[in-house]
């Protein structure tokens, strides 16, 4: 069973938000401030060298937050804060197959970032659709190894 966009229903393949990204200048100071927020410590924090970020994540039921701060200044999130600031980032559904999501999003008309699935934060398996497609929402498919 098929969605609007040609992709597979939510129910039909597993798919669901597996974390909403937040840009940060400051990662110690905004976990501080995301942990008196939300009233949860942030499990775990994590240099992702070959993105040149920095994330630490927060779990909330489901879901879960994920900041992430520039190690960069021309990495793609370094030129993302410096364009727009902090605030969100981008997206990530949890998918079974992230090659197979990627091939359906293509086929669906949708321009791929990515064109091969890569390692991400967590040790997952990532691949980004750019915001120009998706109504200007960063979107990442998520695949647990």
């Amino acid at each position: 069973m098929t969605g609007s966009a040609g992709l597979p229903e939510t129910g039909s393949c597993g798919r669901r938000v597996e974390h909403i990204g937040i840009a940060v200048r400051k990662l110690d100071e905004a976990v501080r401030r995301y942990e008196a927020l939300l009233g949860v410590a942030c499990y775990g924090i994590e240099a992702v060298e070959d993105q040149r970020v920095n994330t630490a994540f927060f779990r909330l039921g489901d879901v879960k937050i994920e900041l992430l701060e520039s190690a960069s200044p021309d990495s793609p999130l370094g030129k993302f804060l410096e364009t727009h600031g902090e605030g969100l980032h981008h997206i990530a559904y949890r998918v079974p197959d992230v090659a197979e999501a990627l091939r359906q999003a293509e086929a669906a008309g949708f321009r791929l970032i990515d064109k091969e699935p890569r390692r991400g934060a967590e040790g997952m398996l990532i691949a980004f659709v750019h915001p120009k497609s998706t109504g200007g929402v960063l979107t990442e498919f998520c695949q647990i190894p």
